[in-house]
């Protein structure tokens, strides 16, 4: 039975841990999601729409993290923006839902300029499944107990918007929250602390006539006892319905992105993206596919 219980948490962290030590809900096109960590982008420039990412990460890996996630957002009155997000991650006998109500407000500070602010009401759907393991002798084991929490939290953000650029500062879930976490070799409850959002890019024109935009962007994300992670990103958008570019994170990943506007109401985007660790060197690569409606 011990060494049973060394399997369960030698297998569930090297799935688990690594993904939480990465920030939780990772995008490489983070741009065009952004609500999901920032509840200020809800309803941004009046706009209403509805994006939807898949993520399956380290192909190569059976049982790897898969994410899956869908923002809305909408203008529901004058200067004032509703919407609503949810990701779903699966790692191994790991899962978690967290769902969130985004509210936002807008100031006009001048007229090139506007502050967003957002606030986030929701919560985090915990479990860990251990039902489906089994002791050497192929009989499940008693003493692995499921986990099956619901924890609530409340976010917040700040938007600075203006034509060419933009800035945005976010810690989406404030409350701590608890998860299965190894001590020792021993299974026990561990503590997930705030995740702080910062992020912005800046849109060059290279040529009116040409319609080509450079789009640089930079992504921030910062935990207590997780290292600091940043994704460096560049698109280069032509004609206004084909970008392509290229991210570099500091968690030693690369990876090549490409979006078709395919009319004024549809984007669809992929990004395929490649470690560079030397300790996954048989995850192989990890595919991101993007849909996003605008109406």
């Amino acid at each position: 039975m011990k060494n049973t219980k060394y399997i369960l948490v030698s297998m569930l962290l090297f799935f688990s841990g690594v993904v939480f030590a990465q920030q939780q809900s990772i995008f490489t096109l983070y741009r065009y999601h952004m609500n999901l960590v920032n509840p200020a982008y809800a309803g941004v420039g009046d706009q209403t729409f509805l994006t939807a990412s898949f993520r399956s990460q380290w192909t190569g890996v059976k049982n790897a993290p898969e994410t899956q996630a869908v923002s809305f957002g909408t203008g529901v009155g004058h200067n004032l923006g509703l919407g609503l997000s949810m990701v779903n991650d699966r790692t191994f006998i790991e899962k978690q839902i967290m769902v969130g109500i985004d509210f936002s407000y807008k100031i006009e500070m001048n007229v090139t300029n506007d502050l967003y602010l957002g606030i986030k009401a929701g919560g985090n759907f915990y479990n860990v499944n251990t039902s489906g393991l089994q002791s050497y002798n192929g009989e499940p084991d008693p003493a692995l107990t499921s986990i099956d929490e619901f924890n609530p939290n409340v976010g917040v953000g700040a938007l600075w918007k203006n034509e060419k650029y933009f800035v945005s500062l976010s810690v989406p879930a404030m409350l701590n929250t608890k998860r299965a976490k190894e001590d020792d070799g021993i299974a026990t409850v561990a503590t997930d602390r705030p995740h702080i959002y910062l992020s912005g890019g800046y849109d060059f024109d290279l040529n009116p006539e040409a319609s080509l935009i450079l789009k640089p962007s930079v992504m921030m994300r910062y935990v207590t006892g997780a290292p600091f992670s940043v994704d460096i990103n560049t698109m280069l958008q032509i004609e206004h319905n084909f970008e392509i570019g290229v991210t570099y994170r500091t968690d030693q990943a690369f990876a090549g992105l490409v979006d078709f506007i395919t009319s004024k109401r549809l984007m669809a985007g992929y990004a395929y993206e490649v470690s560079t660790r030397a300790d996954l060197g048989s995850a192989k690569n990890t595919n991101e596919f993007l849909l996003r409606f605008m109406f």
